[in-house]
């Protein structure tokens, strides 16, 4: 890791200047711990933080101690500092804040009409890209009301966690797009006009949509159009406004990995599009690294000593290690207890044969096990390596790898200190 600059983690978190901090990467690799642990920290640093998580695992409420998460921040006790600092957590609810948009922006009636229109259920609910799309409008909410000095945003668990970026342009693209426009035209020209429009000279249009969505849930779409026709621009304009938040100055990018080839080449791609789309990039964040405090003790050397030992070899004959007795010493010891010694004295070696059978045998096991430790860390290095070798500009904070999984706010706080380290335990 020479070659990669040390992320300095406390400092971006005190920097007033950063107002948020958005945490990237693929699933499984500590994102929403990542995002908790820098939360806890900045808190306990003096800064107003609120989490904003998207991972349906909920692990971040059970690790914060709160029974549940919704789409209201929620204060976390226990979690603070002398300078006024504060943790507020919430977990995206993609259909309410949908909701949420549709009340803001549509007066009662037509408000109504919407939320109990089939089709808004099923987009609202489960329609590709609508919530990440969402998460992009909690944030922009969350921005504006200027409650809290930091953001801590934890991103979906997609296969591409940069459909953070993308699903915006995606829905924005399919409620602008053609066949919306085409659907909207009938409600656009109005009453007996409109459906007379939509009889005669869509009649070919329709006919083939019917058979393909089924008549009832082409009508659900049409009445969702022209209930949505005044709020489609909103859609777009909100999501290109948090969209050029997200590339202003006070945003920091965090992309989480593990030091495995997948989640690296995944990183690489991360770091990419985030240039290509003109986003501050703090650093990387790189989880479940391995080390050692033996480690000059290589996984050669360990199992041959290991080899050694189950053999009944010499592992080190240096003064005051284990190795083959003197014969002259012990014929000499021998003559002069033999007289006293007797039956007893058999025992006592049996006894000391098995000892020392057990005590090889255990440390060979711990031999063997360091070699595997080391066998490890040396891959994990190399997996470093390459990925520091294509980015020697990304500066990095590598977090140890703990015994268990953080479950509460002491293992947040461990994972807090290890991120401004830099460097895992041991290492």
């Amino acid at each position: 890791m020479d070659a990669a600059p040390r992320l300095p983690v406390d400092r971006l978190l005190d920097d007033p200047g950063t107002r948020i901090i958005v945490c990237c990467g693929a699933g499984g690799v500590g994102k929403t711990t990542t995002a908790a642990a820098l939360g806890v920290r900045a808190a306990e640093r003096g800064r107003k933080v609120v989490v904003l998580t998207i991972d349906p695992a909920r692990r971040l409420a059970q690790s914060m101690g709160i029974d549940s998460l919704d789409n209201t921040p929620r204060r976390v006790k226990g979690v603070g500092g002398a300078d006024g600092g504060e943790l507020h957590a919430m977990m995206l609810d993609m259909k309410r804040t949908f909701d949420e948009i549709v009340e803001g922006h549509a007066d009662a009636e037509r408000a109504e009409a919407i939320l109990a229109n089939p089709f808004y259920q099923s987009l609202s609910a489960g329609f590709a890209g609508t919530q990440e799309y969402m998460a992009m409008e909690k944030l922009g909410q969350l921005r504006a009301r200027d409650d809290w000095d930091l953001i801590v945003v934890d991103t979906p668990p997609s296969r591409s966690a940069l459909d953070f970026l993308d699903a915006p342009k995606r829905l924005g693209s399919f409620l602008d797009g053609k066949f919306i426009r085409v659907l909207m035209a009938p409600a656009k020209v109005g009453g007996r006009a409109g459906m007379k429009f939509l009889n005669v000279g869509m009649s070919l249009m329709t006919g083939t949509l019917s058979k393909l969505m089924g008549a009832s849930l082409l009508k659900d779409v049409q009445t969702f159009v022209a209930a949505m026709d005044t709020m489609f621009g909103g859609f777009r304009t909100r999501a290109d406004a948090t969209f050029r938040l997200l590339q202003a100055p006070g945003t920091a990018f965090l992309v989480v990995a593990a030091p495995e080839p997948d989640a690296l080449r995944e990183a690489a791609y991360f770091v990419q599009r985030l240039a290509a789309e003109d986003m501050p990039l703090a650093g990387l964040v790189l989880n479940r690294v391995h080390g050692s405090g033996a480690d000059q003790l290589s996984a050669e050397r360990a199992l041959a000593a290991a080899e050694n030992l189950e053999e009944g070899g010499i592992v080190d004959q240096e003064s005051g290690n284990a190795g083959l007795r003197d014969p002259a010493a012990e014929a000499d010891g021998a003559g002069a207890d033999a007289a006293d010694a007797g039956a007893d004295a058999s025992v006592d070696a049996s006894t000391d044969a098995d000892v020392d059978a057990d005590v090889d045998e255990i440390t060979a096991g711990l031999l063997r096990l360091h070699a595997e430790r080391m066998q490890v860390i040396a891959r994990e290095q190399r997996t470093r390596d390459r990925f520091t070798s294509l980015h020697p500009e990304v500066a990095v904070a590598e977090v140890a790898a703990l015994p268990g999984d953080v479950h509460d706010l002491a293992g947040l706080r461990a994972i807090g200190e290890r991120l401004a380290a830099g460097v895992p335990a041991g290492a």
